[in-house]
């Protein structure tokens, strides 16, 4: 493990379809892919949690209506990300 700015870092291996590497290369250079990678992570964590998150609501609660999908959605997003502010 190496520290840096970030913390500690570890490396690992992953293995990717080569377009997809490719166009990761094209949009951040060889030197920004690991941060690039490391913020869709980040990403994929963070819905991954609000899936869950979700699941148990509605297991405890049931379906959410879509009002309760659209109030979230503004409180997140604000009204302009909206199907109504949208529109």
């Amino acid at each position: 493990m190496k520290r840096n700015r970030a913390g500690v870092t570890e490396n690992i291996s992953v293995s990717m379809p080569s377009e997809l590497v490719s166009e990761l290369r094209s949009r951040t250079g060889r030197r920004g892919l690991s941060g690039y990678i490391t913020e869709a992570v980040r990403h994929q964590l963070a819905m991954d949690g609000l899936a869950e998150i979700v699941a148990s609501h509605e297991e405890e609660h049931g379906a959410l209506t879509e009002q309760e999908v659209e109030a979230a959605r503004r409180e997140l997003f604000g009204d302009e990300n909206t199907e109504q502010g949208a529109a």
